[in-house]
């Protein structure tokens, strides 16, 4: 059975922040615990391809793959995928956008396939996405609502000359 996941949280924020935030590739080194770097290879009407690299595993292992993402904002959703899939037969990831009470509701979903020489299996995969979808959610979370109450506070006057 392939694997798919959903998670979702609020952030305290109007949508068109958490929008402008979470769509901003080169931020998410800054934005997500878990990625070093991000390397936009190319920009095609709304569509990047761009390639992720994370921290070093455990055991020192750099995992680096390319993706497509393609966001919309008319219809608050982005739609991504695996370029190199790596151990994947396919990762395909939606995330959602909506204004509830409270802020902005951003849900994830991922669709994938592991293949059969992969290290770990669909279950396996699908139990790791889930519980690192729910830290790195909070911390976006926590990140995004931080910088907009930020900007969100009166600023002194600056002193006069």
């Amino acid at each position: 059975m392939p694997g798919h996941t959903e998670n979702e949280i609020t952030v305290n924020a109007p949508l068109d922040v958490v929008w402008e935030i979470t769509n901003d590739l080169a931020n998410w080194p800054r934005l997500f615990s878990e990625y070093a770097s991000v390397e936009v290879l190319d920009r095609t009407g709304d569509t990047t391809t761009f390639r992720l690299t994370m921290h070093p595993d455990e055991n020192g292992k750099i995992w680096s793959w390319v993706s497509e993402r393609t966001p919309d904002r008319a219809s608050r959703t982005v739609r991504a995928r695996r370029v190199e899939t790596g151990p994947f037969q396919h990762m395909d990831i939606h995330w959602e956008y909506s204004e509830v009470p409270g802020g902005t509701r951003m849900h994830w979903r991922q669709d994938f396939a592991m293949k059969p020489e992969a290290p770990v299996d669909d279950a396996w995969m699908t139990e790791n996405i889930n519980r690192n979808s729910k830290i790195q959610m909070a911390l976006i979370r926590d990140r995004i609502e931080a910088r907009h109450q930020r900007r969100d506070e009166p600023r002194s006057p600056s002193p006069a000359n």
